[in-house]
């Protein structure tokens, strides 16, 4: 009588086991298909302006819009 008492112990923690495991791997899963992927790097900068050639005017208007919190301050 004993011994059936003690299968019967030993399959129900077998049984909290693999409900355990089930929710590991689910939440494992689950995290993976959530996380953000990181943007990758781009080593230059060719292809991110429209058009063609970048132009003097270009470059200034993106300073001005760059550091223009810096340069209002100063002001």
């Amino acid at each position: 009588m004993n011994r059936k008492l003690d299968t019967t112990i030993a399959l129900k923690h077998i049984d909290v086991l693999e409900r355990k495991l089930i929710r590991l791997k689910r939440d494992i899963l689950h995290g993976l298909a959530v996380m953000k992927k990181s943007k990758k790097i781009k080593p230059s900068l060719f292809g991110s302006v429209r058009g063609g050639d970048v132009t003097e005017e270009m470059i200034e208007e993106s300073k001005k819009n760059l550091f223009r919190k810096w340069v209002t301050s100063l002001e």
